[in-house]
């Protein structure tokens, strides 16, 4: 206890430090301030019946955006279109040679694409806001629309949501260049964690009213979450190094190079990405559930403690990791890399021959990589089907858990990183902070 308090106070110490955690922290209290503020033409007291009630994809939204989406919020679309967008423009710089060459043109063509994914960003707010005008026609949000407001409701709607969206994706990149850590990211995790005191009290309710040793199971569950956290934490950060060796260079009386490195592989290359895919392809069978009328596997879909969902789930976020694992990780690129820094993979010949042993290797630890993250992605259905609320349980696993787990390591790097410069201690005696593989996507 000692030492922690030394740490916050050497943090505290450090003026620069102190200014991007002051600055965190006022950016995201304006966001969260902002979640709270309803779209003119609704009647906020009328919303009370309907709150946190949007399910599959659109319970994801509202996941995301703190329960901004089903309160009708200014800023119910949260960073979603912007994430939207950066994925989109992240699969074209892989994709597209054209784009390949623009990314590579440093600073200018990084400018280039952030104005280009800007753009692209308004235009999917817009097709997203109209969207969401529909779902505030559906039963129990109608009957909180002020019908004298009626005529001017879908002009202010996007425009409000679509401003809405601007004004959280300024926020993100304010955290990012002056605060701490990716603000995107950090913007996300504190929608999310928005909701866990409340389900966390709806889960000690429901125990407590359960008696017959249903705090004792509520003080189970807890240690359980604890656990998966820690294994999760294990999986974000597990990497397998490949030994690189660099030529010698002797220039003068000087030498160069000769030394020995690692080339780290994670062993989650893909982060969150294919359970995010995972859900959506579940979720567009779902659309037309209202056709269906003997259940069947539209009933499968919408139920996440069915087991054969759990199955179909679980196949699809190995594929999906499969896919972007090999959309992301490019082995030739590498190996061209070392090549050209006169690196090489001691027992492997340059080249081609080291673009094999690297994918061979990226294919051998990718498929534990995926079944984890598979069983990662399942994990609220199991609490669900094992008696935790529905609430609670998302905190489980899923992409909620993983999204935390990357955000608090990444700023947690960040501060340690700040303390090791100054020659402070670091915030673990037993080692450093590793954080997650840098990506062009706010999320990956």
């Amino acid at each position: 206890m000692k030492k922690f308090i030394q740490t916050i106070k050497n943090i505290w110490s450090i003026e620069e430090l102190r200014g991007k955690i002051i600055v965190t922290l006022a950016l995201v209290l304006t966001y969260r301030l902002g979640t709270h503020i309803v779209l003119p033409g609704i009647d906020p007291n009328a919303l009370d019946a309907v709150k946190g009630k949007a399910s599959g994809l659109l319970g994801l939204f509202d996941q995301f955006a703190g329960g901004a989406f089903s309160q009708a919020s200014v800023l119910a679309l949260g960073i979603m279109p912007y994430i939207s967008a950066s994925i989109f423009m992240q699969l074209m710089t892989i994709l597209v040679p054209q784009m390949q060459k623009i990314q590579k043109e440093g600073e200018s063509g990084r400018k280039k694409i952030t104005q280009w994914t800007r753009y692209l960003t308004v235009i999917v707010t817009i097709f997203q806001a109209g969207a969401y005008i529909s779902f505030l026609q559906s039963p129990g949000y109608k009957e909180a629309l002020i019908p004298a407001y009626a005529p001017y409701f879908w002009f202010s709607t996007v425009l409000l949501l679509t401003s809405g969206t601007l004004f959280v994706m300024w926020l993100g990149e304010k955290i990012t260049d002056k605060g701490l850590g990716n603000g995107t990211s950090l913007i996300i995790m504190m929608g999310i964690l928005a909701r866990l005191p409340q389900s966390f009290v709806q889960e000690f309710v429901a125990k407590n009213n359960k008696g017959g040793g249903g705090i004792l199971v509520f003080i189970i569950e807890t240690a359980v979450l604890i656990a998966i956290v820690m294994g999760l934490i294990v999986l974000v950060q597990g990497v397998r190094k490949i030994t690189i060796n660099y030529a010698k260079q002797i220039v003068g009386n000087r030498q160069f190079g000769g030394a020995r490195q690692f080339l780290p592989i994670k062993v989650n290359s893909a982060g969150v990405m294919p359970i995010i895919f995972a859900q959506a392809i579940i979720f567009i069978p779902t659309i037309f559930s209202k056709f269906d009328t003997t259940g069947g596997l539209m009933k499968i879909l919408n139920d996440h403690s069915n087991g054969w969902y759990m199955l179909i789930y679980s196949f699809l976020v190995i594929a999906f990791t499969y896919l972007y694992t090999a959309i992301i990780f490019n082995p030739k690129q590498i190996a061209e890399d070392l090549k050209r820094n006169n690196g090489f993979i001691p027992g492997v010949k340059p080249g081609q021959p080291t673009a094999d042993y690297i994918g061979q290797v990226m294919d051998r630890i990718t498929l534990p990589g995926a079944i984890l993250l598979a069983f990662v992605g399942i994990l609220p259905g199991v609490a669900q089907s094992l008696g935790v609320t529905a609430g609670f349980s998302s905190f489980f696993g899923g992409t909620s858990l993983l999204i935390m787990v990357g955000v608090v390591l990444d700023t947690l790097q960040q501060i340690e990183t700040q303390l090791l410069m100054r020659q402070y201690d670091g915030l673990m005696s037993g080692g450093r902070i590793q954080g997650r593989q840098v990506s062009s996507s706010p999320i990956g």
